[in-house]
C-alpha cells in the first residue's frame, strides 16, 4: 500500500499535479460514485474526500492511479450508504435517485452507451434494496465490466467473496428487473401516450396505458407534495397522477433525457416541478417515478 505523506508536506506544485491526475480519471469515477449512491451531490463530494487522500498520497508508489482512486471512490461511497441508510428513516415519503441530464453524458465522452443502461432511475431505485458491499460488487462487475478478482481488490475482500455478493444482489433485484425491458422506441411511444393523456386529464386513456400492477413513486422530500407511500394498481396510479398533475394545470412539459432515458420535467401552474420518467415492459407502464423534491432539480431550474 502506498504510504500517506503528512498534510504540511503537500505543495502547491503537487497539488496540482495531484489534480491533473484526478481529473484524468474523472468521468469514470463520478459514473462510479452516481451509480452506487443515486446522487450527484454526493458523488461529488465523494470525488473532493477523495482528492484529498489523494493529494496525500506518496504518488510514486502508486503504480495504477486509476485503480487506487478506484478503491478510495467505493470505499468512501459505501461508507456513505451506510451513513444514509439510517438517516434514511427520517426522509419523508420515498426516496428516489436525484436524476442527472444524460444529453450529453454528465460523465464525459468516455461513458460507453452501453453503460447508460446501469444509469436508469429503475435500476437505480433497485439497488437500494441492497447492502453497501452487494451494490458495490454489483454496479463494478455489471456495469463497469471488472471480473471479480479486480473487485476483490478494490474492496479487500475474496474473489469468491464477491461472487456470493454478485448473485445475491442478482437473486435480490432480478425479479423486478424484467419490469424494465422495453427499448428506446417503446419507451418514446408510452412517454408520449402518457404526456397527451396527462394533458387531457383522460383517466380512461392514462389507465389504459398501465400495466395492472404499476406502481408511482414520487419524491417530494416533505417539500412538495407526493404521496407519503408507493401507490400500487392501474386505476389508482391514474388517478393519483391526475390528481398531482389536474391541480396543477395548465402545466408545461419539457422533453429530455435523463440517466439514459426519454423523460420529461413538468413545470405546474404554481412552479412545482417534476421530473418523471416511466419503467416500461411488454407494451405497458410498470412504474413512474416522479421526483419533485427541489434538491435533487437545481438542474432544471
Amino acid at each position: 500500500m502506498s504510504r500517506a505523506a503528512s498534510a504540511d508536506a503537500v505543495s502547491p506544485a503537487d497539488a496540482a499535479e495531484a489534480a491533473g491526475a484526478l481529473t484524468a480519471h474523472r468521468p469514470m469515477l463520478l459514473g462510479l460514485a452516481y451509480r452506487l449512491l443515486g446522487s450527484r451531490h454526493d458523488a461529488e463530494d465523494i470525488l473532493q474526500e477523495a482528492y484529498l487522500r489523494w493529494v496525500r498520497v506518496d504518488r510514486a508508489t502508486v503504480t495504477e492511479p486509476r485503480r487506487y482512486l478506484s478503491r478510495v471512490v467505493a470505499h468512501l461511497a459505501m461508507d456513505r450508504l451506510r451513513a444514509r441508510q439510517s438517516a434514511r428513516e427520517a426522509y419523508v415519503g420515498p426516496w428516489l435517485p436525484e436524476p442527472v441530464p444524460t444529453a450529453p453524458s454528465p460523465f464525459g465522452p468516455l461513458e460507453r452507451v452501453e453503460l447508460r443502461d446501469s444509469l436508469s432511475t429503475a435500476l437505480l431505485h433497485l439497488l437500494e434494496r441492497l447492502t453497501p458491499p452487494e451494490r458495490a460488487v454489483y454496479v463494478l462487475h455489471t456495469a463497469f465490466e471488472l471480473p471479480y478478482t479486480e473487485i476483490a481488490e478494490l474492496l479487500d475482500r475474496s474473489a469468491e467473496d464477491c461472487r456470493q455478493l454478485h448473485h445475491r444482489a442478482s437473486v435480490r433485484i432480478g425479479r423486478d428487473q424484467r419490469r424494465f425491458t422495453a427499448d428506446r422506441a417503446e419507451q418514446e411511444r408510452l412517454l408520449d401516450a402518457f404526456i397527451a393523456a396527462a394533458d387531457d386529464g383522460d383517466l380512461v386513456a392514462l389507465t389504459g396505458l398501465m400495466a395492472a400492477d404499476a406502481t408511482a413513486w414520487s419524491d417530494g422530500g416533505g417539500r412538495v407534495r407526493a404521496a407519503r407511500n408507493p401507490v400500487t394498481g392501474a386505476d389508482r396510479v391514474a388517478r393519483f397522477l391526475i390528481g398531482i398533475l389536474g391541480k396543477g394545470w395548465p402545466f408545461s412539459v419539457h422533453r429530455t433525457e435523463l440517466n439514459g432515458q426519454p423523460a420529461v420535467v413538468v413545470v405546474t401552474a404554481a412552479g412545482a416541478r417534476y421530473a418523471v420518467t416511466l419503467g416500461t415492459a411488454a407494451g405497458r407502464i410498470t412504474d413512474v417515478f416522479l421526483v419533485a423534491n427541489p434538491d435533487k432539480l437545481a438542474w432544471s431550474a
